[in-house]
């Protein structure tokens, strides 16, 4: 993802997700995951938006928790923000770190913690970002009263975690251990999880659901048998052509709305904390 990133960062115009200016065979397949990104409402370098409802401006101060390889902490730092980018592994860290070397963010500050407690101060953060994370915490109550007590009041939060629906799907598919500590240990359903960020005391301003290709992508990854590294399996490689010939149709984004709200893979929730009286 951080390298498809790069490649939508240096476009000297965006991509055009309903209508890709290549055809099928010339565009690299992993555009087409970014271009269903892309009609999700991810990464708008026009808006400054990393979901639509999630601006992101260089007076902000970020927090991307569970940053991963970084590509979050990416866009945040192309918009030109403070960012603080922050993932239980040492080893991610250091990588976004070196990654992010002469990027236009205003500051850019590793950290290495599992999040609970941040070691940040109160009321520190404008934007906070928990992209996947909640579903591998023991107690999601606990992490997300942390991320409630680092934000400013009136703070923007971006959370998301795996839908119950596609989960279902993974848990019979999956490996046993794909559910167990330190990997899904929490599946949460839609009420469950709009009541997790309800009773952490915040505002729910917009909720969302996107995904459908890679709720499919996962089940084909279990049946192949095959570890993430390059190349991918043929049957993965083929399920990118058809969803890329789909989405080059003049319906394909009907569709893909369609299917991302039956079979999601992640739920996205934007909510803020409420302005002190």
């Amino acid at each position: 993802m951080f390298s498809v990133l790069k490649r939508l960062f240096s476009k000297q115009s965006p991509i055009h997700a309903a209508h890709p200016e290549r055809s099928e065979s010339e565009a690299p397949l992993d555009d087409f995951a970014l271009v269903d990104a892309c009609l999700s409402g991810w990464f708008n370098t026009d808006t400054g938006e990393l979901l639509q409802g999630f601006p992101i401006r260089p007076e902000d101060r970020v927090l991307d928790v569970g940053c991963g390889e970084g590509p979050f902490t990416h866009f945040c730092a192309k918009m030109k923000a403070e960012v603080i980018f922050a993932d239980i592994d040492p080893e991610r860290v250091c990588a976004v770190e070196k990654l992010l070397q002469g990027s236009p963010a205003r500051a850019l500050h590793p950290l290495v913690t599992d999040g609970n407690p941040l070691p940040l101060p109160d009321a520190h953060l404008d934007k906070i970002i928990a992209m996947e994370v909640l579903e591998h915490v023991d107690v999601p109550a606990d992490f997300m009263r942390e991320l409630v007590r680092v934000g400013k009041p009136g703070a923007l939060y971006l959370l998301t975690v795996p839908d119950a629906a596609s989960e279902g799907v993974q848990q019979q598919l999956a490996p046993a251990a794909h559910f167990m500590k330190p990997n899904h240990i929490n599946i949460f359903s839609r009420d469950d999880f709009e009541r997790l960020v309800l009773d952490a005391g915040l505002v729910i301003e917009r909720r969302t659901y996107y995904g459908f290709y890679w709720a499919v992508w996962w089940a084909f990854f279990w049946v192949c048998k095959k570890d993430l590294a390059a190349p991918d399996h043929p049957l993965l490689n083929n399920w990118a052509r058809t969803w890329a010939a789909l989405l080059q149709e003049p319906g394909g984004a009907q569709v893909k709305q369609a299917l991302d709200g039956v079979m999601p893979k992640s739920q996205a929730i934007i909510a803020r904390k409420p302005l002190e009286s």
